[in-house]
């Protein structure tokens, strides 16, 4: 059973879709500590295979954005921030792009394969005639 929010007084962390396998499928976990540190240093002790997503050594990953109560903690104290017991701290990765499947296809390509490409717009009706056309 669930033990609703009101019943905890222990900072609370959403877990994202894609760390939830390494937080054994929460979106949600109590955590103690008094600051954003010590909470995802406990977070990541209570699921160790968390932390090589999130800590690049003692340091938050680059890509990794820590908010609390919706306040990005990178323009309040960082990992020092101080906690409440009732605050919220929300884990969001970036999420990077790469690069579309015809660039794939090019990159594998021999430079001989390669006849003609159009990097310019092109209508995004029939991507396979697309890829035709780039071979």
């Amino acid at each position: 059973r669930l033990l609703s929010k009101e019943f905890i007084s222990m900072p609370t962390i959403r877990i994202p879709t894609p760390l939830r396998p390494y937080a054994g499928n929460n979106s949600t976990v109590f955590v103690s500590g008094s600051t954003v540190g010590t909470a995802l240093d406990n977070l990541t002790q209570q699921f160790p295979a968390l932390r090589q997503h999130l800590f690049n050594g003692d340091a938050l990953r680059s890509f990794v954005n820590v908010f609390l109560n919706q306040e990005d903690v990178r323009f309040l104290d960082g990992l020092q921030t101080q906690l409440a017991e009732n605050d919220t701290l929300i884990i969001i990765p970036s999420i990077a792009g790469g690069a579309c499947s015809e660039w794939f296809i090019l990159l594998k390509a021999r430079p001989r394969q390669v006849r003609h490409v159009n990097f310019g717009p092109a209508p995004r009706t029939n991507p396979s005639r697309q890829l035709e056309d780039i071979l």
